[in-house]
């Protein structure tokens, strides 16, 4: 047997898991729990350690538990590895001295603590895999037989090496490269660079949001491989599941002050058998299920010492989450609720610490005084926007957590808390995106560009909501939202039927690909290939849940080797995204301008966005945008500070003046600003379009473009509005990106 499993393909995923980091460099194989694995099992245990060491070649454990089994037995040991039947030998209690207390087995509670010498046959017949692969799926049984053979009892163990792939190494890296993605675009932002804000924002929230899929899959009630379970909990940090020993006891505290029953489980291990649940057969499925239920319940016995040990719970789901991460799961909400408010705290304080240092370095001369000067003016606005945005990272987490909360009902404190913040910040959030649609929707020209990406104010505290979009997807944001809230209502609410939860999951993955896949809806193709990938991945994720689910009732080897697969896959893309998004965000942080490193919009968001980057622009598309936003206008029809010099000409075909020419004549666009070859240009009609030409606005733009000359007919330049062009003053601190496309 031991040949079959190493000769086959899934040994080389093995042998590559086997040289990763793990918690333990001593070869062990250890069990904490004892759990029944027949009908009308005899013998149940309540605790349960057993640890094998091939070092020694020594068995310890220690065994408390009850039987109703009396005479002579025999037992029959079976290890199973993945599926496969590694070890198989029948043990004689009679015939071994240190098993001479179970002969013969009387009724009632049973100790047993002890070493056994285990024979090199045995060792040998372990591959040397199931000591270094990570998070091992194995499982040893025991079967107790009377002395007709017949099966009196079956206990089952799940077996672990003491290595792991959750390492909290993985969470905090994880952790800091997605702060460092949201504050490298804030930096960006900050000194005006808002195409490269942009692009490091959304990929740093697609990240994000790629962690928090990550840790929902783990948050499911599907039995899931211990691999799967193990690498899921790296992600828990982006759910607020966080453990902190003070703020526990305080949790507890306050749910008892509340009128809720505190869960006990962490602190009764010594008298409980815990079982996290994860893939098994479905009769033991069952029997433990059944088992979850009973355990409650006393056993019919005399003896009280005997029923206090005959405890067993199960976990699985969220719960199993709370217990892996050693969380009471009475506490798993206000934990998370706890360390979103911590967050808000701490962002918004470290924004106003941050408003305050640029004031000090300004006015002691440590920093220029246009450095950050949009944030300086506008810190407020930001603030609220960048708490905007906090909100649409906590959704999830809080979504899920506050419906979850609904189903256990801890304290009817903590279900007012959860009523509040979730009706609070799904509210806030659909009225952020009824405000974006009016927004959008009022420009008169049907460009929403315009109206979304012309003031700053609007961009600074809506901007979370669309700037990762293009700006004809803007209302992209609605689905996006519903799309989480469908997956947190799944999660929370079928907590109780995992076959429900991965179809539904499957299905809500399915078309969010399909949409996003058919629209892109991102700023760019780079962008959007970044999130489709996601989305790709996301929606294997979840094929990989259903069949995880025991629905197609398949081998329990498919789900192992799935279940290493599932890692492999998703550890590598992991790796990809980390490295993407730390290498964008060095860039923009290092960069003197690293706008550069993207393609412009195709949505000429950049006409319209306030910029601190100084570029000189010798075209006309600068002074098109400004009048379009209506700025720089003069009572007396010129443009203020930005009038240009005196002996620039003006052609009459343009503005219709009256006003002398001279022989010196404005420097040219290279796209022909007063008409394409000798044609001349009609009144009224745009410097940059003929009738031969290209429109690059295309549509109704064409008719801004065109009102904006028109309403320049009293001005003696056409480079007057607005200030664009190459005839800026010193005392003008506002400058525009380029336009779209036509700067060289």
């Amino acid at each position: 047997m031991r040949r079959s499993l190493l000769s086959t393909p899934f040994s080389l995923l093995l042998t590559t898991l086997s040289i990763l980091p793990s918690s333990s460099a001593i070869q062990l194989i250890e069990s904490k729990s004892l759990n029944p694995c027949q009908d009308n099992s005899n013998f149940t245990a309540s605790l349960f350690n057993v640890i094998f060491t091939p070092e020694n070649k020594t068995l310890g454990f220690d065994v408390v538990g009850v039987s109703s089994i009396s005479g002579n037995v025999t037992a029959e040991l079976r290890v199973l590895a993945y599926g496969y039947t590694a070890v198989r030998q029948v043990l004689d209690p009679c015939k071994m001295v240190d098993l001479k207390g179970l002969c013969p087995m009387n009724t009632g509670q049973i100790d047993l603590n002890s070493n056994i010498q285990v024979s090199d046959d045995v060792i040998k017949a372990i591959p040397k895999l199931a000591y270094t692969v990570p998070d091992l799926d194995g499982t040893v049984r025991i079967y107790i037989n009377n002395t007709d053979g017949q099966s009196v009892a079956c206990v089952e163990a799940q077996l672990s090496n003491g290595k792991t792939v959750y390492q909290k190494a993985v969470a905090w890296i994880t952790a800091v490269i997605a702060g460092l993605g949201l504050l490298a675009s804030a930096l960006s932002s900050g000194l005006g660079h808002s195409n490269t804000a942009a692009h490091v924002a959304a990929n740093a929230l697609s990240l994000f949001g790629y962690f928090q899929a990550q840790a929902m899959i783990g948050m499911t009630s599907v039995l899931l491989p211990p691999i799967v379970q193990s690498w899921t909990m790296n992600f828990n940090w982006s759910m607020g599941i966080i453990k902190v020993h003070f703020m526990q006891r305080l949790f507890t505290w306050f749910q008892q002050s509340t009128g809720g029953k505190p869960s006990t489980l962490l602190s009764e291990l010594s008298t409980t058998s815990v079982s996290v649940q994860k893939r098994s057969v479905e009769v033991v499925h069952k029997l433990l299920m059944r088992a979850y239920y009973q355990s409650i319940a006393p056993r019919s016995n005399s003896n009280s010492a005997v029923n206090e040990v005959n405890k067993l719970v199960i976990v699985k789901g969220i719960k199993r989450v709370a217990f892996k991460s050693s969380i009471e799961f009475t506490n798993l909400f206000m934990t998370g609720l706890s360390f979103l408010i911590i967050f808000f705290i701490l962002v918004a304080l470290g924004i106003s610490a941050f408003k305050g240092f640029c004031e000090a370095a300004v006015k002691f001369q440590w920093m220029k005084s246009e450095k950050f000067l949009d944030f300086r003016e506008n810190w407020k606005t930001v603030l609220k926007g960048i708490m905007y945005r906090l909100v649409i990272i906590g959704y999830p987490q809080m979504a899920i957590l506050c419906l979850w909360e609904l189903t256990v009902i801890d304290s009817p404190a903590e279900v007012v808390l959860a009523l509040f913040f979730f009706l609070s910040m799904t509210g806030i959030l659909s009225w952020a995106c009824y405000k974006v649609y009016l927004i959008a929707k009022s420009s008169l020209h049907k460009n929403p560009a315009i109206t979304l990406f012309s003031d700053n104010e609007t961009v600074n505290r809506w901007g979370f909501l669309y700037v990762q979009f293009k700006a004809s997807a803007y209302y992209f944001i609605g689905p996006f939202l519903f799309y989480i809230l469908l997956k947190a209502m799944f999660i929370s609410f079928g907590q109780k039927n995992s076959t429900l939860q991965a179809i539904a999951l499957v299905l809500i993955e399915l078309v969010a690909l399909v949409a996003v896949s058919y629209y892109r809806p991102w700023m760019d193709k780079r962008t959007n290939l970044f999130n489709i990938s996601i989305c790709a991945i996301n929606f294997v994720n979840v094929i990989f849940l259903l069949v995880f689910s025991d629905v197609f009732k398949q081998p329990h080897i498919v789900s192992g080797v799935m279940g290493v697969v599932f890692f492999v896959i998703n550890a590598v893309f992991a790796l990809v995204l980390l490295i993407l998004v730390l290498i964008s965000s060095i860039y923009a942080i290092a960069s003197k301008n690293p706008d550069v490193r993207y393609e412009r919009m195709q949505d000429d968001r950049a006409s319209f966005i306030k910029s601190q980057t100084h570029l000189p622009i010798p075209t006309e598309l600068n002074a098109l945008g400004a009048t379009a936003r209506g700025e720089g206008k003069d009572p007396r029809g010129f443009g203020g500070a930005d009038t240009p010099p005196s002996g620039v000409a003006q052609p009459e075909s343009v503005v219709g003046s009256t006003r002398p020419q001279t022989n010196r004549e404005p420097p040219h666009s290279p796209v022909e600003p007063y008409g394409f070859g000798d044609k001349p240009m009609r009144r009224g009609q745009s410097p940059i379009l003929s009738d031969n030409s290209r429109d690059p606005y295309q549509g109704s733009d064409r008719a801004l473009l065109g009102s904006g000359i028109r309403s320049n007919t009293s001005s003696p330049s056409p480079f007057a509005r607005g200030g664009g062009g190459p005839y800026k003053q010193s005392n003008n601190s506002n400058h525009w990106h380029v336009g779209a496309g036509y700067d060289h």
